[in-house]
């Protein structure tokens, strides 16, 4: 299996992929139209990524199976694109949440204690102990949590290690689960906005995520609350926060914004970095060792599954629900031919197979296959079925 691996990547991972008895193509500096020329001449069965933007037409030009997202976000790639061309898209969940959640809270305590400005005085000779000596403190105060995934769970202990109550909001988040993890279940997120000193966003860029973070979240904060978004700057109105910040007197701490260059290196301008109060770093939320080294091996394995099986694990892209209609359930004989004469049935009759699988009984004699159809087979097309081999068993219809 060949791999072109087109992003920087651990030793440990290239080590790994190499040791499957995959033959490794390592271009971590391909982007835009030189990636696509290389997914195109390299005959490579698997792209694996970091953020390096995967385009639809790239995904045309060559003959990809699968492409590895290696960490947890896969927005940058054209998923609907994979999708229709039947390319797998897997991603590396949960593998970064500690080391996400770890800047979050650096991120908080750079803002209550106003780190930044205290180094970038002294490194211009300026001594303002007065001035630098306000600080509210975390120990008391109360986070609220927008997502509750991998990163948002490792916020609450540390949180609790600091003193701090915390109330949550997210769409898959219960009461019983909200008890479970010991947090305060809030209704809106607007809700949570409003209960806490410390706002920390944790969520995926979904369709229903884009934008979510708005005018109303922000007119719902307490004056001087801290916003932390070490998730995505797509789920969070950039001008609704500058206005916050502005009016408000709203501190933010941001890992990610609008006007982040694409690239490793580069030169950037963005506004709301100007407004006093607002810090921000350089999109490094998973960007530990450990947390590369954990993002490669889960990488490895990825594609271990997937050469060893067909099927690779954390795919992203497969249908929640099949449009199939109806299962046929076809006991029969494991004999050469059997199903071969049911799907050309099944063809003849313009009936269109959604999913199938055969499972075999014990000793290898008998065995069924459920064959999910996109639409009912008339009794004239069973009974044909049923003539064309005289290896089936029994034949049954079952309405989904």
């Amino acid at each position: 299996m060949k791999i072109l691996v087109a992003d920087k990547f651990e030793k440990s991972g290239l080590a790994g992929l190499a040791e499957l008895g995959c033959e490794v193509l390592y271009q971590p500096d391909l982007k835009d139209d030189s990636l696509r020329e290389a997914i195109g001449s390299s005959d490579a069965q698997v792209l694996i990524v970091r953020s390096t933007k995967v385009t639809g037409p790239m995904l045309e030009a060559g003959h990809l199976s699968l492409v590895v997202r290696a960490g947890a976000g896969y927005n940058t790639i054209d998923v609907e694109t994979a999708s229709a061309l039947g390319i797998y898209v897997a991603n590396c969940p949960g593998k970064n949440s500690v080391a996400v959640a770890e800047l979050a809270f650096g991120l908080i305590l750079a803002l209550d204690r106003r780190i930044v400005d205290n180094a970038a005085d002294l490194k211009r000779g300026a001594w303002n102990k007065k001035e630098y000596s306000k600080a509210r403190g975390l120990f008391g105060r109360t986070l609220g949590l927008i997502g509750t995934g991998g990163i948002g769970r490792e916020m609450i202990p540390r949180a609790r290690a600091f003193g701090m109550a915390v109330v949550a909001w997210s769409r898959s988040l219960t009461p019983e689960r909200a008890q479970a993890l010991g947090v305060e279940r809030m209704a809106t997120p607007a809700d949570a906005a409003a209960a806490a000193d410390v706002v920390s966003v944790h969520l995926a860029l979904k369709p229903e995520t884009k934008g979510l973070i708005g005018e109303s979240f922000f007119a719902a904060m307490r004056p001087g609350a801290f916003f932390v978004n070490t998730s995505r700057a797509e789920v969070v109105d950039q001008a609704a926060l500058e206005r916050a910040v502005r009016e408000e007197g709203v501190r933010a701490a941001l890992d990610v914004f609008n006007e982040e260059p694409p690239g490793g290196s580069g030169e950037v301008r963005a506004q709301i970095f100007e407004l006093p109060g607002v810090i921000g770093t350089h999109h490094i939320g998973a960007s530990t060792d450990q947390a590369q080294e954990a993002i490669a091996a889960e990488t490895v394995r990825i594609v271990r599954e997937f050469a060893q099986g067909g099927r690779a694990p954390n795919v992203v892209n497969l249908a929640k629900k099949s449009p199939a209609c109806c299962l046929l359930v076809v006991r029969h004989y494991d004999r050469v031919g059997v199903l071969a004469s049911v799907f050309d049935g099944l063809k003849q009759a313009g009936i269109n197979v959604q999913e199938t699988e055969n499972i075999v009984f014990d000793g290898a004699k008998a065995a069924v296959a459920r064959i999910h159809l996109q639409q009912p087979p008339t009794e004239k097309t069973l009974s044909s079925i049923r003539k064309n081999s005289d290896d089936i068993i029994e034949l049954s219809l079952v309405t989904l």
